[in-house]
């Protein structure tokens, strides 16, 4: 009796589950109506055509504004005797003098006319590559730079 209960309870749970679902067909019917109607009202919409005016404007060469996000000033004394224009291109900055003094002669043997300097303020040793009298050189010597030494910035030497 416990088995034939069992088994009917199964077939009614088993009904129940199948009943409940929906069939893809009910849904498609569903979206093939909506589209229908869709359809319907744009076709009963009427099409309005606003003219267009064009104006013809001259073109302007973008201005070219110079980066100086980068910028520092800075007091500086240079440690081997060279001097020191204003704006300086600074490759590396170390605590120790043999550090700079490696990236120096690595920077030299690039080809680079490489100065290490100080500021007597930090203790800091500013490895510099290049050295101008105006920003532009300056500028254009870093985007040189970053090429091989993607951190370059440019220092403003103050006296």
């Amino acid at each position: 009796m416990k088995k034939i209960l069992f088994l009917g309870l199964a077939i009614v749970s088993a009904l129940t589950v199948v009943s409940c679902k929906s069939t893809e067909s009910s849904y498609k019917k569903a979206y093939e109506k909506a589209r229908a109607q869709e359809t319907a009202q744009q076709a009963t919409t009427p099409v309005q055509v606003t003219p267009v005016i064009t104006e013809t404007v001259p073109t302007v060469a973008p201005v070219q504004q110079e980066d100086y996000s980068d910028l520092r000033t800075e007091k500086l004394t240079a440690v081997n005797g060279a001097t020191l224009q204003a704006y300086n291109v600074v490759c590396g900055s170390f605590r120790s003098l043999d550090n700079a003094n490696n990236l120096r002669v690595a920077l030299q043997n690039k080809g680079y006319s490489a100065v290490v300097a100080q500021n007597p303020e930090t203790g800091m040793y500013r490895v510099i590559a290049s050295s101008s009298s105006t920003k532009a050189a300056a500028i254009a010597a870093r985007d040189r730079l970053r090429a091989t030494y993607a951190d370059a910035w440019i220092l403003y030497r103050t006296y």
